[in-house]
């Protein structure tokens, strides 16, 4: 049985999206999942990457492009009615429930439908507050404020040494998967589909300098 490495970064709609349809893309196979928050922004900042946000016409485009998937996938999304915000609280709640920087898919799925689902605002003081509640049970006592920040940076270090340039991203062995389109290619790899052994799909790890 493979483990699949689920880095993610609430802020990211897609990291929702993809959440929500892993186990109907891999319906029928054997994994485990082990799910990493990550400081989303860090990573691209490594690349000079401003991020979809960070550029005004993809932003839009981005807004609503996530909410037709949203829509076309049965996945209920919301936009937040702050886009982006700082996820480093978020990512903080849920690391508070960890003791080595894995989370379970229960407190993925509490943060994750926190911002994406009902459109309100993530960073509300009300709201985190009663997020906090939700979460209480899963909180360890071992885990303080600096031991949440190491995890953090642990992740996040550990993630950019794998290759990892966003999220969502999917590791297994040496393969990484980028994004929500990438999980019929996941599936494949799980199904050790031929490709990935085959000159061809070596080669295409290896393209440098395509023409723009």
């Amino acid at each position: 049985m493979k483990t699949i490495t689920f880095y993610l970064d609430f802020i990211s709609p897609y990291a929702w999206l993809a959440f929500e349809r892993l186990p109907e893309e891999l319906d029928g196979l054997s994994y485990s999942v082990e799910y990493r928050p990550v400081l989303l922004g860090a990573l691209l900042q490594q690349h000079g990457n401003p991020g979809p946000a960070g550029i005004a016409p993809k932003r839009e485009w981005t807004y609503r492009h996530v909410t037709w998937l949203g829509h076309a996938l049965g996945v209920p999304l919301q936009m937040p009615t702050q886009h982006p915000f700082n996820p480093l609280i978020l990512l903080r709640q849920a690391l508070a429930c960890s003791s080595d920087g894995r989370i379970n898919r229960f407190v993925a799925e509490t943060l994750l439908r926190h911002v994406w689902v009902g459109g309100r605002d993530a960073l509300d003081a009300a709201r985190l507050a009663q997020l906090a509640q939700e979460l209480a049970p899963q909180l360890r006592p071992e885990t303080d404020s600096e031991r949440v920040k190491a995890l953090l940076r642990a992740n996040t270090d550990a993630a950019a040494a794998r290759g990892v340039f966003g999220v969502p991203t999917f590791a297994v062995d040496d393969q990484l998967f980028w994004g929500l389109d990438s999980l019929p290619m996941l599936r494949a790899y799980l199904q050790d589909d031929a490709w990935f052994a085959a000159p061809a799909g070596a080669a295409a790890s290896v393209v440098q300098g395509l023409p723009g």
